[in-house]
């Protein structure tokens, strides 16, 4: 029968709403639109607490960094006091320190000799007032700005 209607399975007789054709994929469906924005609310909200997550593990990673150094420090701290509870070491450190002799030795002190400075002299270094460091290289400065440059030859 040529007259009958078109089968409505059939792929070529499917009509979409307006009498358009279908389309074949490539295009989001509606199902794809909400998963996406799912994943995406979803990253959105777990950033924060990650973030912060990350943040206390390193914080706990610091702070067990300095639990270690303080316990190497207390470490140092009871051999130093072992020492000091022994009555040959207070003897030694208060000849060295406090320059204490005993009976029946002679003890002296070289005074104004020039070449032996303190350890806290020679960091310091000359004694000079900040301004006048200032003022010294402010005049370098300016005497090396005053200096012509060397003109290019040409050929």
């Amino acid at each position: 029968m040529t007259g009958s209607p078109p089968d409505v399975r059939s792929p070529k007789a499917a009509v979409r709403p307006g009498g358009l054709p279908p389309t074949k994929g490539g295009s989001f469906t509606g199902r794809a639109v909400v998963l996406a924005l799912v994943v995406a609310t979803l990253l959105v909200t777990l950033a924060v607490p990650v973030r912060g997550w990350f943040a206390q593990r390193a914080e706990i990673a610091g702070l067990r960094a300095d639990v270690d150094s303080a316990r190497e420090r207390v470490a140092a701290l009871q051999i130093e006091q072992e020492r000091w509870d022994d009555p040959a070491f207070v003897a030694a450190e208060a000849r060295r320190r406090l320059h204490f002799v005993l009976r029946g030795e002679v003890g002296f002190v070289t005074l104004g000799s020039e070449s032996s400075l303190t350890a806290t002299e020679a960091e310091q270094g000359p004694v000079t007032p900040w301004y006048s460091s200032l003022w010294d290289a402010l005049q370098e400065a300016d005497a090396h700005a005053s200096q012509p440059k060397a003109a290019a030859t040409a050929p």
